[in-house]
């Protein structure tokens, strides 16, 4: 069986997208062990990704310079405004096209295309193109970006210029995926399509990683220790989460003398939260992490990691951290929206709290610090769904579709 997966990001560090798309790969080498699989690697920056680590038969990568020219930029003030055309998308878009016509498509099985970020240039160059109709495409996030949950970005005409052609894209895709359930959802009636969208969740694999680097991480300096490690955006409620553990802090001598929480996050409230919570000793905020500091931090040294779903009234979709949370063994805390991913999957509420509700945020994680004070035992709150043969059992459906 012959395997062919584009990809824009397989970045090792600082993106959800890249840490999916390498444990893909390497899930699907474990599934198929005697398969040719084929990496066509488009991006629009160079960085070290270590592509050597990534179990496959071959990698082609080619950087492609996103920068629009000025003549471009004026062309598509008046293109988009008297015709709705979005020139300056599209030229970016047939730069990618360029790449992806060049590939003998013919030969694979399967191909597999997945978008990363929030732009899906690789999904949108394919419009038209006779690749698209044996193609699975992949949607790492919704688009176009104003539905995207959590997000208060208000929709622009231009949106429903986007809009249009994502739906002719997924008329002609041979089959239509996304990260997450609800998100599959959305989308296949978003687009209007016929097709079933297949949900394909996030996996994580550590031997398409280098886990050795340990230099920056931090030794816990508490009996227990509570940690977020991620970004701050997309409705994500970190605030409520430390109002109710300083809550905790002033109600429990137990608290404040065996625990800590400690923080690796960037975004745009890091300074103000530091403001805020400096005064809390047993509250370290820290510098954000490669990767490998990181997934050792938290899998060594931290007894309870938190999730922030988006919010704050819905999350359709899946964070990339999550299957490597979920394979701590320890664990995950999940703050979250009434209506979210991860309440589909997680079936013990003790595990899960109304991010808008900082009173039940303080009572579960209150209950789950005192139990995880006197044991350290190995949890699977996560059932079988990141297991190998789940995976299995979801992909063959998308193959067999």
């Amino acid at each position: 069986m012959k395997f062919l997966v584009i990809t824009q990001d397989l970045r090792v560090s600082g993106t959800s997208a890249g840490l999916g798309r390498r444990s893909f790969l390497a899930k699907l080498r474990r599934i198929y062990p005697n398969a040719d699989i084929d990496v066509f690697y488009l991006s629009h920056f160079s960085s070290n990704d270590d592509l050597e680590l990534l179990p496959v038969n071959s990698i082609t990568r080619k950087i492609i310079d996103i920068k629009r020219p000025l003549y471009v930029k004026w062309i598509n003030r008046f293109s988009t405004r008297l015709f709705g055309i979005l020139y300056a998308e599209n030229y970016i878009h047939k730069k990618y096209a360029e790449h992806i016509k060049s590939i003998d498509y013919e030969m694979y099985d399967h191909i597999f295309i997945w978008s990363s970020g929030l732009n899906h240039e690789t999904i949108l160059a394919t419009k038209d193109l006779p690749i698209l109709r044996r193609s699975i495409i992949v949607f790492h996030d919704p688009y176009p970006y104003p539905w995207y949950k959590g997000t208060s970005s208000k929709i622009h005409r231009n949106d429903f210029l986007r809009l249009k052609m994502m739906i002719k894209i997924a008329q002609q895709a041979k089959v239509c995926c996304a990260t997450a359930n609800y998100m599959a959802k959305d989308l296949q009636y978003l687009y209007a399509s016929n097709k079933y969208f297949y949900p394909l969740p996030h996996q994580f694999a550590p031997e398409a990683f280098d886990l050795n680097k340990r230099d920056n991480m931090r030794k816990k300096g508490a009996k227990l220790q509570i940690s977020y490690h991620g970004a701050l955006m997309f409705g994500r409620n970190l605030i409520n989460v430390l109002e109710a553990y300083v809550a905790l802090l002033k109600e429990y001598p137990m608290v404040k003398n065996d625990t800590e929480f400690v923080l690796r996050i960037k975004g745009d409230d890091v300074k103000k939260i530091k403001e805020r919570y400096m005064v809390w000793d047993n509250i370290k905020i820290l510098d954000f992490l490669d990767f490998s500091n990181s997934f050792n931090e938290q899998f060594y040294e931290s007894d309870i990691n938190i999730v922030l779903e988006n919010g704050p009234y819905y999350a359709n979709t899946l964070g990339g951290k999550v299957p490597f949370l979920a394979s701590t063994g320890k664990p995950v805390f999940v703050v979250s929206p009434e209506r979210s991913e991860l309440r589909l999957i997680i079936t013990d509420t003790k595990y899960l709290a109304d991010m808008n509700n900082v009173e039940e945020i303080k009572l579960k994680m209150g209950e789950l610090i005192k139990e995880r004070l006197n044991t350290n035992d190995r949890l699977n709150q996560f059932g079988n769904y990141f297991t190998d043969g789940n995976f299995k059992i979801l992909l063959e459906n998308v193959l067999k579709a």
